[in-house]
């Protein structure tokens, strides 16, 4: 059990590592560019998670990467309200979701 967890810590650890460079990237474009790149919105998001301390990693790791910030962190209903730069999917904003989930849950 300990194996399993660890290994899914360093997994989690890789993802968030690579997430964060991904959205350095895609942030550092859109602020060159400007214009039509930038459109920043705020939404709820759903997850999966029921320990408090597992919906506050997962709020961490979304709001060090760049692009996105939590606003909001409700552990009762189990939704975090997240403002991004621009809109895209769900999943693309929480995939190490599953790995704080194996690891702490």
């Amino acid at each position: 059990m300990f194996l399993t967890r660890l290994y899914y810590g360093i997994v989690y650890f890789m993802v968030l590592i690579r997430e964060i460079s991904l959205a350095t990237v895609d942030t550092a474009l859109r602020a060159v560019k400007g214009g039509s790149k930038i459109d920043p919105v705020v939404i709820d998001i759903e997850t999966e998670l029921t320990r408090p301390i597992s919906q506050t990693i997962l709020a961490n790791s979304i709001t060090i990467t760049p692009g996105t910030v939590v606003v909001d962190l409700d552990s009762e209903k189990q939704i975090i309200k997240v403002a991004m730069i621009s809109p895209r999917d769900i999943k693309t904003v929480i995939p190490f979701e599953p790995y704080i989930k194996k690891m702490l849950e």
